[in-house]
């Protein structure tokens, strides 16, 4: 009659979504969310190419798309992670300008994407594959939580098949 009460003080999981710096521009006409207009189910903000302009012009480095290399090392920096804490990654799939991860973990969601963010921008820059100057990710980024075993694996399924074709790995043979 009464669905039993939970009363975790976590969530099962969360669904971890960041984004490369400066590939998600407010004015896209993709949408997005700012700091004012954030709200869950609220609207996103409306495409303007002028905001968007606005928006690029001020980047104080280039945007910064993961090449197959970079995916492979931040893949292995969230894993590292993973391992190091007591997090449970559930799913990740590290695309040219975004992350999604489904984990466990006894913490608030900001700060495990805090700490996925540090270890895959220091094995960035251990690997030579990004400058010291460059800025890999822009500020902040989702966090879903995931209270019910049905949302969990409805998030599994979305990062690992529900974000069209797998990249390719755009090396040559000779790479």
């Amino acid at each position: 009659m009464f669905e039993e009460f939970d009363d975790n003080r976590f969530p099962l999981a969360y669904l971890i979504t960041f984004r490369c710096y400066g590939t998600w521009l407010h004015g896209d006409e993709r949408r997005s969310v700012n700091r004012e207009q954030n709200i869950y189910g609220t609207p996103r903000l409306s495409p303007s190419p002028p905001l968007k302009g606005i928006e690029s012009s001020e980047l104080k480095t280039p945007p910064l798309t993961l090449d197959a290399a970079m995916r492979t090392v931040v893949e292995m920096s969230i894993r590292d992670v993973c391992t190091h804490r007591p997090y449970l990654l559930r799913a990740i799939n590290v695309r040219s300008n975004h992350v999604h991860a489904v984990v466990s973990a006894a913490s608030k969601p900001e700060a495990v994407m805090e700490a996925f963010k540090a270890y895959a921008t220091r094995a960035l820059r251990a690997a030579g594959l990004l400058s010291a100057q460059t800025r890999p990710w822009a500020r902040h980024g989702s966090t879903r939580y995931l209270w019910k075993p049905l949302q969990v694996e409805r998030a599994i399924e979305y990062v690992i098949n529900g974000q069209g074709e797998e990249l390719p790995a755009f090396l040559d043979e000779n790479d």
